[in-house]
C-alpha cells in the first residue's frame, strides 16, 4: 500500500467528522457487510483518507497525538451507525501504538511503510531461535481487520536469555508471509473480519518483536531518548489499549435509546389499545435506561482520567480496577440492550432491523476476553483485600 500522503494538522472537529462519515457509510452497507463478513473496501478507504488510521502515531512520523478524551469520542461516534465499523476505526488507529515500543528500525520500517496493522494477543505460537531473530509458526483466530492489513502482530511466548520465564511477545510479521483463513461467520460484530491467520516458520528480526512485558512495566520504548510528550508513554499499556471496547458499548447503547424512543412512540398495544409513549409503561424503563446510561458515561469519564493521572497519581490503581471498570460499562450496556428487546416484544426480532443488529453487535462486545464482567469483579475482589488480581489490565 505504501506511504501514505499526511495533513498538516488535524484538528479534534475534524476526527469527529470523519468518524460521522465512517459511520454513515458503514450503516448504509451494513446488510452487505453482514452477508460477506467484512466492513468494504470503501470503509476501509475512508479510515485512510480521514487520517484516522494514523491518530494515535507519534508527532515524527506526522501522527496529531491526539488525547484518550477524543480518540473515545471517536470511537464512540462511528459506533452510534454501526459497531463492526468502529470495531475496526478503533483497532486501526490503536495498533499504530505498537510500532511506537518496537526498537527504532523496526518502528520505522513498519511505520514508513504505510499500510495499516492488526494482531492477536494470544501466545498461542511457537518461536525458535534463527540469527538474529525467530522463525514463527502458528495458528490464531480473531484476527481482526486481517483482510485490510500489510501487518498482523501475533502472540507467542519467547525464551529470552535474560530472563527467568518465557515472556510473552508479540512479532509483527507481513501479511504477505502468513496465510488467512475465512473462518468468521459468527451471530455479531460480523463485519469486523477477524478471520483465522497461519504463519509456518516466518523469519522476523528482532526489531519487530515487541517485548509486551516490558512495554507494560515501563510504558516506555526501549530507548533513552523518546517523545516525551507522546501521551501513551505515561499511562499504563494494556488499559489504555483497551479504551476502545467499553466506548464501542457507549456508542452502541446511545443508539439503541434512541430507537427505543423512536419505536415506542409509534406502537400501540393490542391488548389495551394504550400508545405506548403514553404509558408509564414504557415511559419507567426508558427513564432507567437512560439514567443507566448516564451512570456508564460517568464510569468512562472516571477512566479517562484514571488513566491520564496515573503518574501523578503515584501509579496506584491497580490493573483490576481499569478491568473492573470498564466491563461494569459494558455490562450496563448490555443490560440496556437486552432490556429494550423485552420491553419492545416480538417486532424487534426481525433480522435485518436496526434494533437486532445492535443487540447482537452490543452482546458481542461484551464477549471479548477483555470485556467479561464476571472475570473482571474476581479479579477486583482480589486487588481490594491487598492481592494480585493477576490481570494485565
Amino acid at each position: 500500500m505504501g506511504n501514505i500522503a499526511v495533513k498538516e494538522e488535524v484538528t479534534a472537529e475534524q476526527i469527529l467528522a470523519g468518524a460521522e462519515k465512517i459511520g454513515k457509510l458503514a450503516e448504509a452497507e451494513a446488510k452487505e457487510a453482514e452477508m460477506n463478513a467484512t466492513i468494504s473496501e470503501n470503509v476501509i478507504n475512508l479510515i485512510k483518507e480521514t487520517q484516522i488510521s494514523r491518530l494515535m502515531l507519534p508527532k515524527k512520523y506526522g501522527g496529531p497525538q491526539i488525547d484518550l478524551q477524543t480518540f473515545a469520542k471517536m470511537v464512540r461516534t462511528v459506533a452510534n451507525y454501526n459497531i463492526s465499523a468502529a470495531w475496526l476505526t478503533y483497532l486501526y488507529p490503536l495498533h499504530n501504538v505498537l510500532p511506537s515500543y518496537l526498537p527504532p528500525k523496526g518502528r520505522d520500517e513498519i511505520v514508513n511503510q504505510g499500510g495499516l496493522i492488526c494482531d492477536v494477543f494470544a501466545a498461542v505460537g511457537k518461536a525458535e531461535k534463527d540469527g538474529d531473530g525467530y522463525l514463527i509458526s502458528g495458528t490464531w483466530n480473531f484476527a481482526s481487520g486481517c483482510l485490510y492489513s500489510d501487518w498482523i502482530g501475533v502472540g507467542v511466548a519467547i525464551q529470552f536469555d535474560d530472563q527467568e520465564k518465557p515472556e510473552v511477545c508479540l512479532p509483527i510479521l507481513k501479511a504477505s508471509d502468513i496465510q488467512i483463513v475465512e473462518n468468521w461467520d459468527t451471530f455479531g460484530l460480523r463485519g469486523s473480519g477477524s478471520n483465522q491467520v497461519i504463519a509456518d516458520n516466518v523469519y522476523v528480526p528482532m526489531d519487530r518483536i515487541l517485548r509486551l512485558n516490558a512495554a507494560d512495566r515501563t510504558g516506555r520504548p526501549p530507548e533513552e531518548e523518546y517523545d516525551k510528550d507522546y501521551p501513551l508513554y505515561h499511562v499504563p499499556f494494556f488499559p489504555a489499549f483497551y479504551l476502545g471496547f467499553p466506548n464501542m458499548a457507549l456508542g452502541g447503547a446511545e443508539r439503541i435509546l434512541s430507537e427505543f424512543k423512536t419505536l415506542t412512540e409509534k406502537r400501540v398495544r393490542l391488548m389495551d389499545g394504550v400508545r405506548e409513549s403514553e404509558s408509564p409503561r414504557s415511559q419507567r424503563v426508558l427513564a432507567e435506561m437512560t439514567t443507566d446510561f448516564h451512570a456508564a458515561e460517568a464510569l468512562m469519564e472516571k477512566y479517562i482520567r484514571l488513566l491520564e493521572n496515573y503518574e501523578k497519581d503515584g501509579k496506584k490503581t491497580g490493573r483490576a480496577e481499569f478491568f473492573a471498570i470498564r466491563t461494569k460499562i459494558i455490562k450496563i450496556c448490555t443490560d440496556i440492550a437486552v432490556r429494550a428487546l423485552l420491553t419492545l416484544g416480538g417486532a424487534a426480532l426481525y433480522k435485518g432491523g436496526t434494533m437486532e443488529l445492535f443487540i447482537r453487535d452490543i452482546l458481542s462486545v461484551a464477549t471479548h476476553k477483555t470485556s467479561l464482567y464476571e472475570d473482571s469483579v474476581a479479579a477486583y475482589g482480589k486487588e481490594v483485600f491487598g492481592f494480585d488480581g493477576e490481570v494485565r489490565g
